[in-house]
């Protein structure tokens, strides 16, 4: 018998008699044999493709969307963008706090109980829908804060946390893989989801278009998690007992191990996220509406591309090295655009490089955590780590945008992001250390 990672006894194949009798072999066991040439990603691809297509939804009506209620909301009502970006704020800030309490949902009403891991992502999208359809039909201001609490359940429930926690159910030594090809969900929402509520808002309102967006949606997304993702192979991943207890959640905020993992994504994805959302204001001016959206466009696909083309290694490689590596690129690719601003070949180069790594950003620190913490606390380490990421992009937008009107540009706001990027590559290398541990 032998241990895996998690501590569980696991018995060689050799171990497990192969016949019934001297003349019968044991089909079961020639089965389980060709699964396991075949791969975990041959045997739990469904669980992938439900996990895809929950990232569409949860991206597409918690992230692509929020750019077009607010210009829809303060077209339809006259509010002003700050007001609305409040609401939108808060729904980040809201939704940061619901991503610790992920774990601990799953512990408390897990596997064998009436909430496992389809149910929690079914119930976060259906929560999302809920909430953005409420967003999107409020007829008085203070109807958005309330809104926006129910957004942030339902995108804690069916996005970051909840999808690379659900993977770790099923997978183990590809599941760098299965996480990567899951989280293109997130990129595709952007031509899948987006575009529609632009379409659809024009012709009959975005308090008409979200909700039946969101249904038609629905009616594809739920049965898919029906199906695939049915009782994980790997109940004992979950932490139980005194071993998982918010004390012991909270804990692990005390420790560097954690702040050096947590600080340099939290650095990184405030710097792509705050670029992200000026990209357009930051384009527009040199190469022109048609630009810009070409801009967006090739940084999207870029990220795709960039998931796809890592997914097939990501396993293999020193998780902390390639982040830092990515954080650098980033940084590389903002100073080409700021050196070159007034040349489209330029910015479009940028804006490919720096897409290449969008995608692997938010992938990295669940393969992290996996090789550096006990499987007890895997749920418990994401949500935390989620959590303080989302706080500091929730707050990115608004940071670089005063940055910007102090300074009346946007040379200082990108040399701010490549600062962030590069502090986010220094402190990532600083954790190697821990790379490989055991125990927390």
């Amino acid at each position: 018998m032998i241990r895996d990672r998690g501590g569980r006894l696991r018995g060689r194949l050799s171990d497990i008699p192969v016949r019934s009798d001297e003349d019968a072999p044991d089909m079961s066991v020639a089965v389980d044999a060709r699964a396991d040439r075949a791969g975990e990603l041959g045997r739990y691809w469904p669980a992938v493709l439900a996990c895809f297509v929950t990232a569409i939804f949860g991206w597409g009506f918690g992230f692509s969307g929020t750019s077009v209620y607010l210009a829809e909301l303060q077209r339809l009502h006259g509010w002003s963008r700050g007001l609305i970006g409040a609401a939108i704020t808060t729904y980040y800030l809201a939704g940061a706090v619901c991503m610790v309490l992920i774990n601990s949902a799953l512990r408390w009403l897990g596997p064998g109980r009436w909430l496992g891991p389809g149910r929690l992502l079914a119930a976060g999208t259906v929560l999302l829908g809920l909430g953005a359809t409420l967003f999107s039909r409020s007829e008085h201001a203070w109807q958005l804060f309330g809104a926006a609490v129910a957004m942030a359940l339902g995108w804690a429930g069916c996005t970051t946390t909840a999808i690379p926690t659900a993977l770790a159910m099923y997978f183990e030594r590809q599941r760098g893989l299965a996480i990567s090809l899951a989280l293109n969900g997130a990129s595709a929402a952007g031509f899948m989801v987006g575009p529609v509520l632009v379409v659809l808002s024009q012709s009959i309102g975005v308090g008409n278009a979200v909700p039946l967006t969101a249904l038609a949606l629905l009616t594809v997304v739920l049965p898919v998690i029906r199906l695939g993702l049915r009782e994980p192979p790997q109940p004992a991943f979950l932490p139980c007992g005194s071993d998982n207890t918010l004390f012991t959640d909270w804990r692990i905020l005390g420790t560097w191990r954690f702040w050096s993992l947590a600080l340099p994504f939290a650095l990184g994805l405030s710097a792509q996220v705050g670029l992200l959302v000026h990209l357009v204001s930051l384009l527009l001016p040199h190469i022109g509406a048609d630009g810009a959206a070409i801009g967006l466009a090739v940084t999207s696909i870029a990220a795709i591309g960039g998931r796809l083309a890592l997914a097939t290694v990501i396993d293999r490689l020193p998780q902390r090295l390639a982040s830092a590596l990515s954080f650098t690129t980033q940084a590389g690719a903002v100073f080409l655009m700021l050196l070159f601003p007034d040349q489209a070949a330029a910015l479009y180069a940028g804006c490919i490089v720096f897409g290449l790594s969008v995608g692997n950003v938010i992938t990295f620190p669940a393969l992290i955590v996996q090789r550096e913490y006990p499987a007890r606390l895997f749920g418990a380490v994401i949500g935390l780590n989620t959590a303080v990421g989302q706080f500091s992009f929730a707050l990115a937008p608004a940071f670089l945008g005063i940055v910007r009107d102090l300074t009346g540009g946007y040379l200082a706001v990108l040399l701010v992001c490549i600062a962030l990027e590069l502090g986010a590559a220094v402190v990532i290398l600083a954790g190697a250390r821990f790379a490989g541990a055991s125990t927390a």
